[in-house]
């Protein structure tokens, strides 16, 4: 047992250091409120006053807590909760045990207000919010599916932001197929099936991104089929997606895909040219860069089906009026998009080893800690840009850009992607990083 003191400092440096970074309302309701009581090997024990502010910290406030704990540099690495007389967090903290699971974290971007609406998309649009609205109580399980790149993980992102914002007590569970697959081999391994099955089914929203890829794994199959009875006989909301229906995902079992069918069946169709329009609209402004009519209606022009087409050529357009040093306007996006056909055999030599070799050179960090697990600022940060870069240039999966950058999970390149283009819209500084890398690569 850690000296009394020990512990009061430890959580004192740590705790100031959270207060930044979480709501003073949150902060004095949830984290004030907590007592260290223990520090086993680097994992600092706290109590709480009750179960439901428990599950409230490890839902909502656990990575910034972390965070804190990692900015600290005080030697604590991680926490964990006990509630006394509460079999959910237990006493019984002798032992150090390794967390495998893998955090999925939910961009604050996504929202309902942020995803812009047409015909191919209302219908979806609105079954999401409706379970958004009343988790458990209409649609049980929501199944979204469509072609990559027009939506999905925008609405499954949209739904836990406002579940957060208007249910806060509500725990919200979002990872993807491959991070459940993981976990679910890490949890025999370790011989903690029941960690596992307790972290998935004392949830009150399950989301689980890119079902598809469970296909042809029998074991994992049969533990998320008995979540799914699990959750769904409490009344308990699933929300799934795909890149096709549960009727064409063969290689599921079949008892699995009749029970998608069971539920709400929504897909996503790619935005016809006046949707495309007011994305490219919506996207702009939200960078800070309002353009043209005759501009928006050009960059939609012949963009392919997925929105992700759509923001490379809007892209393309902005960096060419930051480099050219010109207004946006409709021969400026001719040029820029011209220019980009052209350096295309240029491109082909772009390879993410090149990607990264040139952001380790740049900001003098090794590929080691850049593929590696070490959170310093500086390193995160090169890490984000070099996730940005690889998904501009080279158009590849978010699953294919996270396992190039050290097993990493779709959803945290696709952070990374998204707060990199933000910040360089608002930061000069980071913006002139992105460039000089870019040049650096193309060699120019």
């Amino acid at each position: 047992m850690a000296e009394n003191a020990h512990l009061q400092f430890l959580w004192k440096q740590i705790s100031e250091r959270a207060e930044n970074l979480i709501s003073p309302s949150s902060y004095n309701t949830f984290i004030k409120t907590l007592e260290p009581i223990d520090l086993v090997g680097q994992v600092l024990v706290l109590r709480a006053v009750s179960a439901l502010g428990a599950r409230t910290v490890m839902n909502k406030h656990a990575d910034k807590i972390i965070d804190a704990m990692e900015k600290c540099d005080l030697g604590v690495k991680n926490f964990r909760l006990v509630v006394d007389g509460c079999a959910e967090f237990p006493l019984n903290v002798e032992e150090e045990e390794t967390d495998f699971f893998q955090n999925s974290p939910i961009n604050k971007n996504f929202t309902f207000e942020s995803f812009v609406t047409g015909s191919g998309s209302k219908f979806v649009y609105a079954a999401a919010k409706s379970v958004a609205e009343a988790p458990g109580e209409t649609f049980n399980p929501l199944f979204i599916y469509g072609e990559s790149g027009l939506g999905k993980t925008h609405l499954m992102h949209a739904i836990a932001n406002y579940i957060e914002k208007h249910s806060p007590e509500k725990r919200v569970v979002y990872t993807t197929s491959e991070n459940f697959l993981n976990e679910f081999i890490n949890s025999i391994a370790q011989k903690s099936g029941a960690k596992f099955r307790n972290h998935y089914r004392n949830v009150d929203v399950l989301m689980i991104d890119d079902i598809q890829f469970l296909k042809s794994k029998m074991q994992v199959q049969e533990e998320f089929f008995h979540t799914f009875n699990e959750l769904t006989a409490q009344n308990k909301q699933i929300i799934l997606t795909s890149d096709r229906p549960p009727k064409e995902l063969e290689a599921l079992e079949e008892r699995l895909r009749t029970r998608f069918e069971g539920g709400m069946l929504a897909d996503v169709q790619p935005p016809d040219p006046e949707t495309k329009v007011a994305i490219l609209k919506r996207k702009a402004l939200d960078r800070k860069c309002p353009m043209t009519d005759d501009v928006l209606e050009f960059l939609a022009r012949d963009s392919g089906h997925d929105v992700r087409t759509l923001e490379g050529r809007l892209n393309k357009v902005i960096f060419a009026s930051k480099l050219h040093e010109e207004p946006i306007s409709l021969s400026l996006a001719k040029l820029a998009l011209s220019e980009s056909v052209n350096e295309s055999l240029e491109e082909e030599d772009v390879t993410p080893e090149k990607v990264i070799s040139a952001v380790c050179g740049y900001f003098k960090q090794t590929k080691e800690d850049l593929l590696g697990k070490t959170k310093k600022a500086e390193v995160v940060k090169a890490r984000q840009i070099c996730a940005y870069l690889i998904c501009e240039m080279l158009s590849l999966p978010l699953v294919s850009v996270g396992n190039i950058l050290g097993g990493r999970d779709h959803t945290t390149i696709m952070y990374a992607r998204d707060k990199m283009e933000k910040l360089s819209s608002l930061n000069d500084r980071i913006a002139k990083e992105i460039d000089d890398i870019k040049n650096i690569i193309l060699k120019k």
